[in-house]
């Protein structure tokens, strides 16, 4: 009895560590791989409307934190997607409206104000290294107030802004090199969709961009496209409540993709799967799911989703 009774704790114990082991290495494993989690799913600058927060994805590659875009709200969903503040390291902007930037200043704000050393490295369009500068003056009073009175490092030092303005690689170290490409969003000349070429995993966000031929090249084998997308019924129904109209109409068909044009990019491009987000319009809940996909499914057979806040592909 007794022989059974040691050999039960001592198989007990044994299944326990494995157990323990198998979870670290699982954990371990879940931090190495490249996750991707839609942020805000939202087109255009209007907040709170439809359950969708503004422009931002994250991708997380080797557990380090690469924000792509931050618009209203990108902070609190980082929080709400269970990453803190204090562990941001890299941004990407793809180009300069607001729904995509107006957060940039305040999230590395949010992240440095944490009370834990932060340096952050941000990529986007000319005129970065200019707003960001722009940001901290704009904040000069309480920087420099926060930094005597509550012994704060200096934010200015820990923020490096890098402007580009021509197609490449923009960045790259020893887990991802990150490439850009020249989207068309009219009137924005420097717009970029980025690719992020991982141990384990290539993504591609397009940014926002009309229809694109070429941008199937620049995609191409990659796992992962997340294309923006507008629903042309959904503008048409949009511009009946608007004063502006006339002149949103043109411009949102001049720098916009329908579904049937998502559709043939990522099949040209032949990605494993497509993501539709940046949804145009962003904020009408009566456009279903199946009407999002519908023109795309007619040209790409591959695995479609549907964007939703807060959702890991």
């Amino acid at each position: 009895m007794q022989h059974n009774r040691r050999q039960f704790l001592t198989s007990a114990a044994g299944f326990a560590i494995s157990c323990g082991v198998l979870s670290r290495v699982g954990i371990s494993q879940d931090q190495k791989r490249t996750r991707i989690i839609l942020l805000g799913t939202k087109g255009g600058p209007r907040v709170g409307e439809a359950g969708r927060s503004n422009p931002s994805t994250l991708i997380l590659i080797n557990d380090i934190p690469y924000v792509i875009d931050c618009g209203y709200g990108t902070s609190r969903q980082l929080l709400s997607a269970g990453v803190s503040l204090n562990r941001l390291r890299y941004i990407f902007i793809t180009h300069h409206h607001s729904d995509h930037n107006l957060e940039y200043g305040p999230l590395f704000y949010n992240a440095w104000i944490t009370g834990l050393p932060v340096h952050v490295d941000a990529y986007g369009p000319s005129g970065l290294r200019r707003m960001t500068q722009d940001f901290f003056n704009y904040q000069k009073f309480d920087i420099e107030t926060r930094i005597v009175d509550e012994g704060r490092p200096d934010p200015r030092k820990l923020l490096v802004a890098h402007d580009f303005n021509k197609p490449g690689i923009v960045m790259q170290n020893d887990d991802v090199k990150v490439s850009a490409f020249m989207v068309r969003h009219p009137p924005i000349k420097q717009s970029y969709a980025y690719r992020f070429d991982a141990k384990d995993r290539s993504v591609v966000i397009s940014g926002d961009t009309a229809y694109m031929p070429e941008l199937a090249e620049f995609a191409e084998g990659a796992d992962v496209l997340v294309h923006e997308v507008m629903y042309l019924p959904g503008i048409e129904a949009l511009i009946k409540r608007l004063s502006n109209a006339g002149r949103l109409r043109q411009h949102l068909m001049a720098a916009h993709t329908l579904p049937e044009d998502v559709g043939r990019i990522a099949a040209r491009a032949g990605v494993g799967t497509l993501v539709l987000s940046h949804f145009v319009p962003g904020d009408d809940p009566s456009i279903t799911d199946e009407q999002w996909a519908e023109g795309v499914r007619q040209y790409f057979k591959g695995r479609i989703i549907v964007g939703k806040d807060l959702m890991e592909v």
